[in-house]
């Protein structure tokens, strides 16, 4: 399993690169999951409903299955917050996982720019920051893609992961 970040302030669209390169990845043939950090608290339960209410007495961890999906929530309790790499432990077998956030992490990541949000860029602090998507030309020595070509950034995280693109080699193919 290969982790590849997805880096950027807030307000400078991860969220809908990573929405957006899911289904051009997965289309390849790829297993991908997501590690999504939010320095807020958060919750994805919703108040009264059971798994709710039996988190909130005291549960420290509560399932929720159907036959859909599941879901399981773990409360720290005070305890310390779990490292990427104990998430990353925690998936089922995959090909790649996209992180959102854990932009301090040394793992490989895109940087998401926009000029609008008016933030400096993170490459020039960050040397796991291999590439950038961006909706103005920058002066990296990086890669650059413009924020709205999924398929080329898709093929360099691909091949910078050392994973198949899913498309045909035509160097492949047997003669006929």
């Amino acid at each position: 399993m290969k982790a590849f970040g997805i880096a950027g302030w807030s307000g400078s669209g991860k969220t809908t690169l990573i929405e957006r390169l899911l289904p051009a990845i997965t289309a390849r043939g790829l297993r991908v999951s997501v590690v999504k950090h939010a320095h807020h608290d958060f919750d994805i339960d919703q108040p009264g409903k059971d798994s709710w209410r039996h988190r909130v007495a005291g549960a420290s961890e509560v399932i929720v299955t159907g036959g859909q999906r599941w879901a399981l929530m773990h409360e720290l309790r005070d305890g310390p917050e779990p490292t990427l790499d104990d998430h990353l432990a925690r998936l089922a077998d995959c090909d790649l996982v996209i992180v959102e956030g854990y932009k301090r992490e040394p793992i490989p990541k895109l940087e998401v720019h926009r000029r609008a949000t008016g933030k400096p860029t993170l490459w020039e602090s960050d040397d796991g920051i291999v590439a950038v998507a961006t909706d103005e030309p920058l002066s990296s020595p990086r890669p650059q893609f413009p924020l709205n070509d999924i398929d080329a950034i898709a093929d360099f995280i691909l091949t910078y992961l050392g994973l198949p693109d899913g498309r045909p080699n035509p160097s492949l193919d047997p003669p006929c």
